[in-house]
This record gives structure tokens, C-alpha cells and sequence, in this order.
């Protein structure tokens, strides 16, 4: 039930924006995806949403390659967050987050009449239910767009197959408690059995709330594991150029977890 690429490449203009040899992700974990500017970690969660056309035959969702998916059976197993909020006409926020149910018009939910308010509360923007979505902050947007794409995954229940959410920097236009809700969401969402693969720029949230971390730089994977592992001082001066060390939270993990804050100086 992964999601996974295979001898995954994307060259344009004679210029290789992705190599990625082998990516397996697993349902039920979080996923972080870090990594300098331009170091293709929007292209890659394009391809793996089966967004770029052609590499569709290198990523594979549940077993079998996107390019064999149909398109509405595919939209119902995963969802992808751009970092683009902007919608083309001014549309009031229901009418956005009811965009996500589209792939699933012709067998409703049950409580279909629900799901919408029930996604703007998730993602913290129940408030903005009524109001116009260019009236909207950048932050309230993100939120908006959040919901809609929970809308999107959210199943039937007799469905039991794994959701994917693929999250393009979803935090950035956030101030810190709506960053740290949004982060406590996601670990929920993965402790129900999807899969969630979000792209951050803060190296200390994904240290804080991902199961894995992937690294990229130049278009590949330069580190994956676990994020105490990986996210050590010498791949970080490496990758960023930005000296920092490790710091225990002693008294706010559980005694056997490793995870930590990074320091910069």
C-alpha cells in the first residue's frame, strides 16, 4: 500500500531537476521532505502525485503505476496541496473546501451533508466558513486550502485502502500556533493509517513531529531515516551552510525519544 518510485527522472531543458533511484513511503507515517531552495522538492512531490505526466510510469500508488490509475480513483486516494492558494474566481470558503469532494459526486458519504464543516475544523478554519476567500490572510488560505484537500481523501467508510496527503510547505504563510496545530493534525491523520508527505522549511518541526526525513539536494536524495539521525549538525552545515548543534527536550518527550531541537548560530 506504498507510495514509491522506481529509476524516477525529469530533465528539462537539458537541465536534471530529479534522480531518484528508489523512494518507498509508507502509510501511517509522516513523511518530511527538507531541503535548500531549488533543490526539487516541489518537483518531486509533483511527480509523486502524478502530476508530471511523464514520469507517471516511475511512481507507483498502492503497487501500480499512476500512468494505470484513472483519474477520479486517483483523486479519491490522494490529494496534493500546492503552494499556490490562489483560485481564479472569488469564491466563498465552503465552495472551496466543496472543490475536494468533487472525485467522490457520484457515491456521496453518508454524511456528506457534514464533511465540510467537519474539514474546516480540522484545519482550524471553521471561523472562516461564509466569508470570501480573497478576503482572506495568506495564512487563513493555507488553512482553507488544507481543508479542502481533507475533504478530498476523506473516505467512504466501507473504503479502508490508504489516503495519501501530498503537502507543499503548508506551514509557511502560518504563524507558530497554527503551525504546531497544523504538524498535531498531520501526526493524528497518520495515526488513523494515511500517508502523509509534506515539504517544510523548519528544520526543528520536522525533527519535532516527523517518523522520516528526506533531504534532498540538486535534485536528489542526499539523506533519509529517522529524524534524529538525520538531522544531525554536520549534514546540516553541509546541506545549508548554517552552523548548529543538537539540544535534548528533556521534560517534554517520552524518556525513550531521541528527538531534539537544532540550535543555529
Amino acid at each position: 500500500m506504498s507510495l514509491s518510485a522506481r529509476h524516477l527522472m525529469l530533465s528539462k531543458s537539458g537541465r536534471t531537476l530529479l534522480e531518484v533511484p528508489q523512494l518507498d513511503l509508507l502509510p501511517g507515517q509522516l513523511h518530511a521532505l527538507l531541503g535548500p531552495n531549488g533543490a526539487g522538492k516541489s518537483t518531486l512531490l509533483s511527480a509523486l502525485s502524478g502530476m508530471e505526466r511523464s514520469t507517471a510510469l516511475q511512481v507507483m500508488l498502492q503497487g501500480r503505476p499512476l500512468s494505470q490509475w484513472d483519474t477520479l480513483d486517483l483523486a479519491r486516494q490522494r490529494a496534493l496541496m500546492t503552494q499556490d492558494h490562489q483560485v481564479p474566481f472569488d469564491f466563498e470558503v465552503d465552495d472551496i473546501v466543496r472543490m475536494g469532494r468533487y472525485p467522490h459526486s457520484e457515491h456521496p458519504h453518508p454524511q456528506e451533508h457534514t464533511l465540510i464543516d467537519h474539514c474546516l475544523a480540522l484545519a482550524g478554519a471553521r471561523a472562516l466558513k461564509g466569508r470570501r476567500y480573497e478576503q482572506l490572510s495568506g495564512g487563513e488560505k493555507a488553512r482553507v486550502q488544507l481543508a479542502r484537500v481533507l475533504a478530498q481523501v476523506h473516505a467512504r467508510p466501507s473504503d479502508t485502502s490508504p489516503r495519501w496527503l501530498l503537502l507543499d510547505e503548508p506551514t509557511a504563510a502560518l504563524d507558530l500556533a497554527h503551525q504546531h496545530a497544523v504538524m498535531r493534525l498531520l501526526r493524528q491523520l497518520t495515526a488513523q493509517g494515511m500517508g502523509v508527505l509534506v515539504v517544510l522549511h523548519d528544520i526543528n518541526l520536522a525533527s519535532a513531529y516527523a517518523d522520516q526525513v528526506l533531504v534532498m539536494n540538486d535534485g536528489r536524495i542526499d539523506a533519509s531515516g529517522r529524524s534524529m539521525h538525520v538531522l544531525q549538525p554536520p549534514l546540516v552545515q553541509r546541506i545549508w551552510g548554517v552552523m548548529c548543534e543538537r539540544l535534548t527536550r528533556q521534560n517534554c518527550l517520552p524518556s525513550n525519544d531521541e528527538r531534539g531541537w537544532l540550535a543555529f548560530s
